[in-house]
């Protein structure tokens, strides 16, 4: 029987008692590597008051057990997580009933929760009647066959509503979700996967990304690309939007041009749905900081970390992990997989780059004016700093950590040295390579920096490349989302003046209130910049930061240095920084 997604979708409706010291705060299917393991299933999040979570965990198994069971899914496993103010309960499923598996794990929650607070459940064996039909409508055998014999072959099996795919790219082919064939009757020999990497960080995972991808171009191959901007093959963008997630990565991995392929992995997309892939060839990880912290039981930057390290489980048992050897959170949950590993650092004294030279396993490091490369049996490749331009000749650590993160993961995608140093050295700063991060323009003899920063530790680290540089007068356009809280307006604010700027304005983002008055944020800002010392003199307020770009750029002269934090209008602000040069 053909599935019809959109009516299993509206099949059920599992009533969940309502209570303050029990809330549901959401539920839904996971296809891929997660958070907390690499299976397929679904979870759900409650937020707990009124008990203890290591409670509600224990009388949520035998009902969600004598569930499964009654239901003949022996095969599925069951998990869960607690966090600061509620708990996750998390069950496993066959690839062909993830909807069924969100119905299966409320229904357990609406046995549970009911229990708990002593209220009365629907009549059991109607729930597992329920379930069964739902069951029935979504079951697609000839998914699972697939699945079963890609798994055999190590081909990866890329689904979802209304596609399935075997392989990546050039060795792939997709059928209709109600139209698959036999494994008999598929070509194997044409299937293959790609080398595909994952990346993933709180700051420079677009950079990583971009700079990997022209990396992939200089060796001559056709190389593709996921972001929060685009899906890009080539010089062709598929489309734009968000794409940092696993609907961007099955577009990308899907077209029968591709030959490589580097995907920007977001916190927001492993959490909703996990990873779309098994297979990867490698991972990368910039760093970990505090940034979306209070989604999805995620409040801590500990839990940020765990959540990030979802793609260490969709690398291959033979694949390598990329990692930066500089930040503990990065090493603490590196050192928790079994898998080869690439340290960077920074400094050649950092202990994990003396240990993976001892071992004569692959490591990068900053030495001096150099990026130097050991894969093993010796050094391999060295560069000079100053050659990348996207370093601005070593002054931009942060392009620095980028570009070796990038050497670690074009060595483990198998690319060479001429086209690293290639990619590496022709890539820029510019609008046109790199579009909102760090992006250097000379105007009236002034040097003017855009960047999309928008956390604390992106915001500091622009604010130091900045801090050191000579300057007659130094300008920041600043401003805030109204989601954020008055403490992190603070927070990033405080990091932002860091290079003591001169004048500071202060831009409205009207589209962007999300709950707040017109002028509170602006109010937060100019607050702390009163606290940091800034005169009042020194403070402009404008409606927007297309009309305090215009402020700035009229007042620039010779000498002068602006940062401009980019979190909106930034085709625009490229659009007045292009007239002007003119």
């Amino acid at each position: 029987m053909p599935v019809d997604i959109e009516q299993i979708e509206n099949f059920l409706d599992i009533a969940i008692p309502e209570s303050e010291l029990l809330q549901m705060d959401s539920s839904r299917r996971i296809t891929g590597p997660g958070m907390i393991w690499d299976k397929r299933g679904a979870l759900i999040d409650i937020f707990v008051s009124g008990f203890e979570k290591g409670a509600v965990v224990e009388t949520w198994r035998p009902i969600v057990q004598k569930l499964l069971s009654d239901l003949n899914w022996q095969a599925s496993e069951i998990t869960s997580r607690v966090f600061e103010d509620g708990v996750t309960l998390v069950i496993s499923a066959p690839a062909d009933l993830l909807y069924s598996a969100v119905f299966v794990i409320e229904t357990s929650w609406h046995l549970t929760a009911n229990q708990l607070l002593d209220q009365s459940p629907r009549d059991y064996d109607v729930l597992l009647a329920d379930l069964r039909e739902v069951i029935e409508m979504e079951s697609n055998p000839a998914l699972i066959q697939l699945l079963q014999a890609a798994d055999n072959r190590n081909i990866d099996i890329l689904s979802d509503d209304d596609l399935v795919s075997l392989g990546h790219g050039e060795g792939s082919q997709t059928w209709g979700v109600n139209e698959l064939p036999v494994p008999e009757a598929v070509n194997w020999d044409r299937l293959h996967n790609l080398p595909v990497a994952l990346i993933t960080g709180t700051n420079g995972k677009s950079t990583s990304v971009r700079l990997a991808t022209a990396v992939g171009e200089a060796a001559g191959l056709v190389s593709g690309s996921t972001s929060t901007d685009y899906v890009k093959l080539g010089k062709d963008i598929l489309d734009y939007g968000d794409y940092s997630g696993p609907g961007g990565a099955r577009m990308l991995l899907r077209d029968k041009r591709l030959e490589l392929a580097f995907l920007e992995v977001a916190r927001g997309g492993i959490l909703r749905r996990g990873l779309p892939l098994f297979q990867a060839r490698a991972a990368l990880v910039t760093n970990i900081a505090a940034d979306h912290l209070g989604q999805y039981g995620v409040n801590t930057v500990d839990a940020l970390a765990q959540a990030k390290f979802a793609v260490a489980r969709a690398v291959a048992e033979d694949g390598v992990l990329v990692l930066n050897a500089d930040d503990p959170l990065v090493v603490e949950n590196g050192l928790r997989f079994q898998r080869a590993i690439c340290w960077f650092s920074l400094s050649a004294d950092n202990k994990l780059v003396r240990e993976s030279l001892a071992q004569k396993t692959a490591c990068c490091w900053l030495d001096g004016e150099h990026i130097r490369y050991h894969g093993g049996s010796g050094e391999e490749l060295v560069l000079l700093v100053a050659d990348i331009p996207i370093t601005m000749n070593g002054a931009a650590l942060f392009n620095v950590q980028n570009a070796m993160g990038v050497i670690g993961l074009g060595k483990a995608m198998g690319l060479g040295n001429e086209a690293i140093v290639k990619g590496l050295t022709e890539f820029t700063a510019s609008p046109d390579d790199n579009p909102g991060r760090c992006n250097e323009f000379i105007v009236h003899g002034a040097r003017v920096f855009v960047d999309f920063a928008h956390n604390p530790h992106a915001i500091a680290a622009m604010s130091q490349l900045l801090e050191n540089l000579p300057a007659r007068k130094k300008y920041l356009l600043i401003s805030h989302a109204g989601d954020r809280t008055d403490e992190e307006i603070t927070e990033l604010t405080s990091g932002a003046l860091g290079f003591q700027p001169d004048e500071v304005v202060i831009a409205e983002l009207e589209d962007y209130l999300r709950g707040r008055e017109l002028g509170e944020v602006p109010d937060l800002i100019a607050k702390e910049c009163g606290r940091r010392g800034i005169d009042p003199s020194g403070i402009t307020r404008m409606r927007s930061p297309g009309k305090g770009v215009e402020h700035i750029l009229g007042s620039l002269e010779a000498g002068d240095v602006a940062l401009l934090l980019a979190l909106s209008d930034r085709d625009r602000i490229f659009e007045l920084i292009a007239a002007t040069q003119d």
